[in-house]
């Protein structure tokens, strides 16, 4: 099923660039627009290119990693790494709900020139049907400016994607879970520059104590740290507890506390998502 899904994929890449157009992938290094990136290589081969929005919503690390994927899938010139800048959109910094779509459209208004200079490329995001059930307002901002989901298209899930991406052979097939370092403040709550670092260096530091799947949410003085369940045990345990309260002082929290409800892609997302669904059931 999983590879049948993955020869619709590259039949809609195909559809969609036609026998001229190049292929845009938004390319994050994370594991939905690296599979993508393969697939449009797969697909089109050296019609394939690479967007990377570098911000300070970005982790360093996933930069990094960025670039260095970009290599290894031998894009060359053809991954351009550009910068964006979120922060200085209007009313970006204070955090409002429709955050995302804000993001999305300055990845838009770097892209848009992009693929025009390409002769009208197609711009492609690694959205998976998964993306769907959560309340992802960038989704349709990035529709407006004229991007497709082919992931969606062919009904691509996450566990699809990760199985596929196992056997093409790509390292991003087990990567935890990515988001924007804007998504660890709670709507509402600024963001500016040096929180951005703080959480970034947060979560640096606790891969380095070798935690994997994690988020740092930012609560003023308390840094909420999120594991997988099975990881709160370890972090509880008195020297790594230790090592977590003292590395995130000294990032400048005046509490660190490890959330009993673990990891939870979006949680600070579920009240919005509440009154959107609201919304629609009663117009």
């Amino acid at each position: 099923m999983a590879d049948d899904k993955y020869q619709a994929l590259l039949a809609r890449l195909r559809e969609l660039a036609g026998t001229e157009r190049a292929l845009l992938i938004a390319f994050s290094g994370g594991v939905d627009s690296a599979f993508l990136l393969r697939a449009a290589i797969d697909a089109v081969a050296e019609r394939a290119h690479a967007v990377t929005a570098v911000s300070e919503t970005m982790a360093r690390s996933e930069i990094a990693d960025a670039r260095a994927l970009g290599q290894e899938f031998g894009l060359g010139a053809r991954h351009f790494i550009v910068d964006s800048h979120e922060l200085q959109r209007p009313g970006f910094a204070h955090n409002p709900s429709n955050r995302c779509a804000l993001c999305k459209t300055e990845l838009m208004s770097v892209a848009l020139p992009l693929a025009a200079q390409l002769g009208g490329a197609v711009i492609a995001l690694g959205t998976n049907v998964d993306d769907l059930g959560d309340y992802r307002p960038g989704i349709a901002a990035a529709a407006e400016g004229g991007a497709v989901t082919p992931m969606v298209d062919v009904g691509l899930f996450k566990a699809d994607i990760r199985a596929l991406s196992q056997r093409l052979g790509l390292r991003t097939w087990d990567k935890p879970q990515l988001a924007c370092l804007s998504s660890r403040f709670p709507h509402g709550t600024e963001i500016t520059v040096e929180r951005l670092r703080r959480v970034d260096e947060f979560e640096d530091g606790l891969r380095q104590l070798g935690f994997g799947q994690l988020r740092v949410r930012f609560h003023d003085t308390v840094a909420r740290v999120e594991l997988p369940t099975d990881d709160i045990a370890r972090a509880c345990a008195p020297t790594m507890r230790n090592a977590i309260s003292s590395l995130g002082k000294r990032l400048g929290f005046s509490f660190v506390a490890v959330d009993l409800d673990g990891f939870r892609s979006g949680s600070l997302n579920p009240p919005l998502l509440q009154l959107g669904r609201r919304s629609h059931a009663h117009p």
